[in-house]
């Protein structure tokens, strides 16, 4: 027997012979979470962003610049299963690795890694991303390739790297847990079964639940003028500016585009180069190529870029005003996006720029940590 089936068996054992009071008690909520409000039966967003257009093109953006679409629309107890389910290392392979695992809410919903472990010690590819506010984007993953929160699913649930499983497995193994057929029942009264397509919406429906807009740079944009010091303003300043060109790609007010960008951004030493979107597109322009993330939340999520290559903010804010292209490997000929040139940004501006990014924190919406799980096994730390 391998080492991947015995710890499976085991898990299987646990949760069939270990399950405790606690988990028999287990309920859905029926209330949305916070910044939702119940509307027909169903949790919409309810945020002061809404009265603002929303930004159609790419730009800057102003303080009153709107939200994207969002994901809405889940009834509460979808979410709440969804936050089960994410929380539940069963969904792995071998018991052993949780959807938080590599997205930890205490470290920002990442994990504090240059790059996550999966199954067996292994270490994946790339950094682990945020899922604050990703009820708002249309694209997923570093390289862009997932269109959709659920399609998105499918990549750490399937890789053999990470959570490992099939999504035959996934199902019997839920099926086969009364705690949750009973959630599942709960959650979705119209089905007989717990299906694959239903755990894909329980985790969309709690993933898109992620909101973080009540940060002190909101509380500036929606009118109170003393949310952020002298020295923060200076730096909203910078990353405004024509010279830093920050809130070009880093739009307000989720702080991102969306869009792939080439930045000749370096690999960790030893590394081969990661050809990013090129890989999965095929067009050679968008080699080394990854998705502008989000900057809320962005002191938490320490290390940086798609390798965590930068060890802190200063060292990634640093790169970009070193010059264009000047970190691309040799025999390597990237399309390197326009907005990225040569500001001399200087050391004062830097830091101001850093001050500034730590006023997009915003953890009072973070969901509670289950106590317990439907499986029976312990919640990660």
């Amino acid at each position: 027997m391998t080492k991947r089936l015995r710890n499976y068996c085991l898990v299987i054992a646990g949760v069939l012979f270990g399950a405790s009071a606690a988990v028999a008690e287990i309920t859905l909520s029926a209330l949305c979470p916070a910044s939702f409000e119940l509307r027909e039966g169903h949790c919409r967003l309810n945020t002061p962003y809404q009265q603002y257009p929303s930004l159609q093109q790419a730009g800057v953006g102003g303080l009153k610049t709107g939200l994207p679409p969002i994901r809405d629309g889940f009834t509460a107890r979808q979410i709440d299963l969804g936050r089960y389910l994410f929380f539940d290392p069963v969904l792995s392979a071998n018991g052993t690795v949780a959807c938080a695992s590599c997205h930890n809410p205490d470290k920002g919903f990442a994990d504090g890694r240059a790059r996550s472990i999966g199954l067996d010690g292994t270490e994946i590819a790339r950094n682990a991303p945020s899922l604050w506010n990703v009820g708002f984007l249309g694209r997923f993953f570093w390289d862009g390739r997932a269109h959709s929160l659920e399609e998105q699913l499918h990549g750490p649930l399937y890789d053999a790297h990470e959570m490992g499983t099939t999504p035959q497995r996934l199902a019997a193994t839920l099926n086969g847990i009364a705690t949750y057929r009973r959630l599942f029942s709960e959650a979705f009264p119209d089905a007989k079964n717990i299906s694959n397509e239903n755990i894909y919406t329980a985790l969309s429906a709690f993933e898109a639940s992620l909101i973080s807009l009540n940060s002190r740079y909101d509380l500036y944009a929606q009118g109170i003028p003393d949310a952020l010091s002298p020295h923060e303003l200076e730096g909203m300043n910078v990353f405004r500016s024509f010279v830093a060109r920050c809130g070009e790609c880093h739009t307000p007010p989720l702080f991102t585009n969306q869009q792939i960008a080439v930045l000749g951004t370096p690999e960790p030493a030893g590394r081969a180069f990661d050809a990013g979107a090129e890989k999965v597109t095929g067009e050679p322009t968008l080699r080394g190529g990854f998705k502008v993330p989000s900057l809320r939340n962005v002191v938490l999520t320490a290390p940086y870029n798609h390798s965590g290559r930068f060890a802190d903010l200063h060292e990634a804010v640093t790169f970009y005003t070193q010059g264009r292209g000047h970190a691309v490997p040799p025999g390597e000929k990237l399309t390197i996006h326009w907005h990225i040139w040569e500001p001399n940004l200087s050391a004062r501006e830097i830091d101001r720029l850093v001050d500034f990014l730590g006023t997009l924190t915003d953890e009072s919406f973070k969901p509670e940590r289950p106590r317990a799980l439907p499986s029976g096994l312990p919640v990660p730390g």
